[in-house]
Parts: structure tokens; C-alpha cells; sequence
């Protein structure tokens, strides 16, 4: 078996530490039991909203389904993880498609993140987000409009970055003749519940009621546009 930290095998060690059917988890989880055994076998993965039901029925950290074990806990020095989108674990929201890199590490003091930028317009990605930390944004392809609660808005083309407080209300758009773009995040702060406050800031804009969507295909970063249907 991969040792991949995949949805799926983070799922199938839940259930097991807990001694629970598929059918058991599906009753708990509100969550059709055809639907488990898909994301379990990494044929399909969850969106945001289904994530955050499974965590609230379940009663755990959302955190707590992007590391699949204790192992690596108490281990900080001299500790890696190599970042492939190919063991990413996907988030998808109306504005954005996420994928967590290094979700093996616990307690991490940054969390990088490749993210890719389908809203184009302020008005399209609804209220400014904000949460404790800080947060460097580089753009990999395309450009974005970074919009901010006090300073006016800038746009950064491929191979520019910008570093700013995130308790600041801030909002990543496409810019003006970009379909898309792709940009890689690094948010650190002191606040070990990052992960789970990252994750919080989507609920309000969910705007879909999709319950599942393909898992997404091996692909190297530069071919991100071309996900698997």
C-alpha cells in the first residue's frame, strides 16, 4: 500500500481506530455508504461541505483528516516532507481549488498550499477573509488582483509575491483576462488551530451543493488546468 497520506487512506485508519463498519461510519457521518467506499479507495474525494459534515458528525478536528497518524507528532527536528501535488489532499470552494501539501506533519508552523484562482471579481468572491497569522502569496501562472481591507487593490503577475498580515480582511481574484491562476501560499502563526480557522473561512461562501467530485488524476503542478473530468 502507498504510503501517500491520501483522503482516503486518512479515512479507512479513522474508521479503523474506532471499529467501525463502512455502513457504520455512513450512519454516523450522514454520508451514502457507496460514497465512503469511493473516497476510501481514492476513486473519488469530498468537497469542502462534505468535509466539514463529516467533521462535525464524527466530532473531530478538521485538521484531523489532513495527517493520518500520531508518528511523526512529537518528532520536530530534523523532520521533512516532500510537497507533490500528487499527495495533496484537495479542498474544492466556488473561489478556489486547494491542495494542502505535507499533510503528513502534524502541529505544522506554516501550511503551504497550491491554490487555484477561479473567481474574477470582488463581487464574485463575496466578503474579505481574515485569520490569525501571516501569509506569503506567490504567483506560479496567470495574474491575480489582491484585494485588501486597507490598502488598494494590486495585481501580480507570474513571479511576483506579496506578504501580509492575515488578520487582515484580504481576497485573491483572477485578474482581467485570466480564466484562472495558480499560486502557491505559505500561512504561519502562532495559533496551532490554523489548520481548522483555513478551513472555517470557506463555510460562509459555500455556494454549490455538489456532495462528491473525481478524485483528481497524477499531474505535475504546471498542468494543473488539466484535471481529470
Amino acid at each position: 500500500m502507498s504510503g501517500h497520506p491520501t483522503l482516503g487512506r486518512i479515512l479507512r485508519e479513522l474508521r479503523a481506530n474506532r471499529g467501525w463498519t463502512l455502513k457504520e461510519m455512513s450512519e454516523r457521518a450522514g454520508i451514502p455508504v457507496s460514497t465512503l467506499s469511493k473516497v476510501e479507495h481514492d476513486r473519488l474525494t469530498l468537497t469542502y461541505d462534505k468535509l466539514l459534515q463529516l467533521s462535525q458528525k464524527l466530532n473531530i478536528r478538521m485538521s484531523e483528516l489532513f495527517a493520518e497518524s500520531e508518528a511523526a507528532e512529537e518528532s520536530v527536528t530534523a523532520r521533512r516532507s516532500i510537497g507533490r501535488i500528487d499527495d495533496s489532499v484537495r479542498v474544492t470552494t466556488p473561489n478556489y481549488d486547494y491542495y494542502y501539501l505535507c499533510t503528513e506533519l502534524r502541529r505544522k508552523r506554516m501550511i503551504p498550499v497550491l491554490t487555484r484562482i477561479r473567481a474574477k471579481s470582488l463581487s464574485e468572491f463575496g466578503d474579505l477573509v481574515r485569520h490569525s497569522g501571516e501569509e506569503y502569496i506567490h504567483v506560479l501562472e496567470g495574474a491575480i488582483i489582491v484585494h485588501s481591507e486597507f490598502y488598494d487593490p494590486v495585481t501580480l503577475d507570474a513571479g511576483e509575491g506579496i506578504y501580509i498580515d492575515s488578520n487582515m480582511g484580504h481576497a485573491y481574484v483572477a485578474a482581467e483576462g485570466c480564466d484562472e491562476a495558480l499560486v502557491l501560499g505559505v500561512c504561519s502563526s502562532a495559533d496551532e488551530g490554523l489548520m481548522d480557522s483555513l478551513m472555517t473561512i470557506h463555510e460562509p461562501t459555500l455556494a454549490h451543493d455538489r456532495t462528491e467530485i473525481p478524485a483528481p488524476a497524477s499531474f505535475r503542478v504546471r498542468r494543473l488546468r488539466r484535471t481529470a473530468a
